[in-house]
């Protein structure tokens, strides 16, 4: 017996059920307009970027109310019902993204143990005209006269704000009291069951074949080899490509690191393949598939003189395949991931991609349980396409060369600070553009540093993080002392959303 999330193409929709998973809790994602069996124990109906009053609005099987199990509809889902039980749907004159406050009309169990007067965050632009019949309001805001419906008599909950974001204050007690008060469902979920379980189903769909794992040195990577090992022994073939985009001193570093796991790994330098495709590219989105391409092309290189390869694997996260592609539902598109957006049709591997459904911390969780080394486990996250999107606009030996040594700086101090493993990720970026400035009484005309540092729980959504005067002037007196080419250093102050944690 499941809850069932039905994803109408919100990018939040998986957030849910990590949020409901990591409470202990078996939470399904399954597409808008599945047909559901009598074993469900409740259902939620995720946001959506469309509006449902348009044509071809997604809009779930009218089934899902006959089969008398208790259903949240959340942002897009709160008008699916209002829109259902007869209430109208129009485009707001005051659209609502961001933080609200709600007010609690009447007590109800979704917000057991909650105080009145919560900020919720908001993300939507429609709104309801008049209560949906057979409904009571249970919550509002200023904006929003019916943030919180329900019908008792049809077990219907329905809310406009996002629980499942870490912004919404009490957000995970919502969701449990929802699943576990309303739903009745138990914990039986943890990382353990799933890592057992995923080793299981690798080795009986692999048995004797070869798998042929991608290595970056990163969490992600690094979890995936080892759990692989696990499964299929020698039977997997770990593949570290130096695509000229990575860290200072990245490609020695990573060697070294697989060296004490026991781990060895074919290392092939592609550099200079992967700048000459790059050369004078400067669209983002271009930039991210000629390096997925790329990778497919020099794997297929490697992997031709080899027998018995018939699997590539990835670790692909969600947050990758939300921002690149509709996996269950009809979501907006952000922007297309190296090994999501960036495979050919024609690819002769089949994939395996386990933590495709996870986020980093599950990731992490996993590593612990593989009893991983902590330098593995706190790293930061890394980018597919490596430096290749930190730098506007055409990458270039040049540039590459002084975000490198500016990258390295940030690292080094942060981690000297000790913010390193107090906060999500800390890079720099290297702008498409110079400014004046005066160095030892001349004029120059050079680039600026972007220092980019962000807290986060799961990468969906983040917030830039106050650091020191004294530690970020430490930081650009090092850069401009240190780097030819830089005059300037600027601090990236933005949220995501609306921002994005890369800059491309």
């Amino acid at each position: 017996m499941s809850l069932v999330i039905l994803d109408f193409g919100s990018q939040y929709t998986q957030l849910i059920a990590r949020r409901i998973r990591q409470m202990g809790y078996y939470a399904e994602i399954l597409p808008y307009n599945a047909k559901l069996k009598d074993n469900v124990k409740g259902i939620i109906l995720s946001g959506s970027p469309a509006s449902v009053y348009e044509k071809d609005a997604p809009k779930p099987d009218d089934s899902i109310y006959a089969l008398n199990v208790p259903i949240l509809g959340i942002c897009y889902g709160i008008q699916l019902i209002a829109e259902k039980f007869g209430a109208g749907i129009s485009k707001a004159q005051k659209r609502e993204y961001g933080y609200a406050e709600i007010f609690f009309e009447k007590e109800d169990k979704l917000f057991y143990n909650i105080n009145n007067k919560n900020i919720v965050w908001m993300s939507h632009a429609d709104k309801i005209d008049k209560l949906p019949n057979g409904f009571e309001v249970i919550c509002s805001t200023q904006n929003s006269p019916y943030a919180g419906i329900r019908n008792l008599d049809k077990k219907i909950w329905a809310i406009q704000f996002h629980p499942e974001v870490s912004h919404t204050q009490n957000g995970n007690t919502i969701l449990e009291n929802f699943v576990s008060t309303i739903c009745g469902l138990k914990k039986d979920w943890n990382m353990g069951d799933f890592l057992e379980k995923t080793i299981n189903e690798i080795g009986q769909e692999v048995r004797d074949k070869k798998v042929l794992c991608a290595i970056s040195g990163g969490v992600d990577s690094s979890v995936l080899v080892v759990l692989l090992n696990k499964a299929l022994g020698d039977n997997v073939i770990p593949v570290f490509i130096n695509n000229g985009l990575l860290r200072q001193n990245e490609e020695i570093n990573v060697q070294k690191a697989f060296e004490k796991l026991g781990i060895k790994i074919n290392y092939i330098d592609a550099s200079e393949i992967f700048l000459s495709k790059l050369k004078k590219v400067k669209d983002p989105e271009k930039k991210r598939k000629i390096i997925g391409h790329t990778f497919i092309d020099v794997f297929r290189d490697f992997v031709s003189k080899l027998s018995g390869v018939e699997y590539l694997a990835q670790g692909t996260l969600y947050p990758d395949v939300i921002e690149s592609v509709s996996v269950k539902g009809p979501s907006d598109v952000i922007k297309s991931h190296h090994n999501v957006g960036g495979l050919p049709k024609d690819l002769k591997f089949k994939l395996i991609e386990p933590f495709r459904f996870l986020f980093k911390d599950e990731v992490r969780q996993l590593a612990r349980q593989l009893n991983l080394d902590d330098a593995f486990i706190n790293r930061h996250p890394f980018p597919g396409p490596g430096l290749a999107i930190r730098i506007i606009g055409e990458v270039t030996k040049q540039k590459l060369n002084i975000l490198r040594q500016a990258d390295a700086i940030i690292l080094e101090e942060i981690k000297k600070s000790g913010f390193y493993d107090k906060v999500w990720q800390a890079f720099g970026v290297l702008l498409d553009l110079k400014s004046v400035g005066v160095m030892g009484d001349k004029r120059t005309y050079d680039y600026a540093i972007v220092v980019r540092v962000v807290e986060s729980l799961d990468g969906m959504t983040a917030n830039w993080v106050y650091l020191p005067q004294e530690f970020l002037n430490t930081i650009s007196t090092r850069i401009i002392n240190e780097v030819q080419r830089v005059n300037r250093v600027v601090l990236d102050i933005s949220n995501k959303p609306p921002a994005t944690i890369e800059w491309e």
